[in-house]
């Protein structure tokens, strides 16, 4: 770490008001923790006032969206943050996976078309829908090949998502009093799969360290017994993603990771005002309606996400054992109160937005004994 470096101050950010007491108290432990690693000092949550003209380490909980917020922030590049920036808000959610249903359709300002032609092999069947006009006109096209998933494209953990079977549900969906802003705002209609595995690609560069990982997501209920994220269970190694392509791999999990970088050498191209340091994408893989078996990715996340706690730990242990070849770490979230399982980092304990009781924690085994 460089002399400039050293000095920086890490503090959290929650970027949106009003952000559930889990996400605050989540980025705040990470941004602690990762400054304790770092060797750095926690300064607690950006204040304009108390942080102006300090060198700071930012970790927001979503991707910073525009340059007056960037500034706002004192972020000048991917040095100054762990997460993303990108020019417009479309762009870092699941909008920009797929294509539009013509160019006549509507599109949101700063719409790269070639982005969306770049990624077309790596992602599954879908299309992006950002007005009412446009959604049964894309409904109709993808039902002609089997069921399709409605994913409102600024919400996570699987949460708002539906499976339309026929376009008598999607007609009936299209009744609903919130259906024009629902469209508005931006949803992706995509090809749904079934006996899915969604593998966790991505890399994180903080200060002079490099991780890159691959692992499974899987799901948990909430306390209203939704079906959310409830983990991921990674393999990580220092470096880049050709030291991870070294490891002994099966070849699904290859075929993620190529996939991975295809989908993230396309934004760097496309959006060139955009830059991450925290770079996460989910790969779904999973049989069709016609039973075929597909591959592709679901949506990036360049920014604070599920995973960053099992990153976080990778990093202490490559810092503290630089020897290591490779690492398991594994983030967990669960709604059922329990204790702590030995060995285990607690990250977060308290109630979450949909339910009484939220635990986050994070364990580390040893890649090769």
């Amino acid at each position: 770490m460089t002399p400039t470096q050293r000095k920086k101050l890490v503090v959290a950010h929650s970027t949106r008001a009003g952000a559930p007491q889990h996400e605050v108290e989540t980025n705040r432990a990470l941004a602690r923790w990762l400054a304790q690693i770092l060797g750095l000092k926690f300064g607690g949550s950006y204040d304009p006032q108390q942080h102006a003209g300090r060198d700071v380490y930012v970790l927001p909980t979503q991707t910073l969206v525009g340059a007056a917020q960037a500034l706002a922030l004192q972020v000048k590049g991917p040095e100054d943050v762990w997460g993303g920036y990108v020019d417009y808000d479309f762009i870092c959610t699941k909008a920009i996976t797929h294509g539009l249903l013509s160019p006549e359709a509507t599109a949101p300002q700063g719409w790269s078309s070639a982005f969306t032609e770049r990624v077309r092999p790596v992602v599954l069947d879908g299309l992006s829908v950002f007005a009412l006009k446009d959604a049964l006109p894309a409904a109709t096209r993808l039902l002609y090949s089997g069921p399709i998933r409605l994913k409102p494209v600024h919400a996570c953990a699987g949460r708002g998502q539906e499976v339309i079977h026929s376009l008598d549900e999607f007609e009936a969906l299209l009744a609903r009093p919130d259906v024009a802003t629902l469209f508005t705002e931006g949803v992706v209609l995509e090809q749904d799969l079934h006996e899915v595995i969604t593998h966790s690609v991505g890399q994180s560069f903080i200060g002079e360290h490099v991780i890159s990982y691959c692992g499974q997501q899987y799901l948990t209920e909430d306390g209203q017994g939704e079906a959310v994220y409830g983990g991921s269970d990674l393999l990580v190694v220092p470096g880049h993603y050709a030291d991870l392509l070294q490891l002994d791999l099966p070849d699904d999990v290859r075929e993620a990771i190529e996939q991975a970088q295809v989908f993230d050498t396309a934004a760097d191209e496309a959006y060139p005002g955009f830059y991450a340091s925290r770079r996460n994408y989910d790969i779904a893989q999973g049989l069709d309606s016609d039973g075929q078996r597909r591959s592709g990715v679901l949506e990036q996340s360049w920014r604070m996400g599920g995973a960053s706690s099992a990153e976080v730990a990778a990093l202490q242990s490559f810092i503290n054992n630089p020897s290591l070849r490779a690492i398991h770490v594994s983030s967990v979230e669960t709604y059922v109160d329990q204790p702590l399982p030995a060995d285990a980092i607690e990250v977060y304990r308290g109630p979450a937005d949909n339910s009484d009781f939220l635990l986050k924690y994070v364990t580390v085994k040893s890649y090769d004994g």
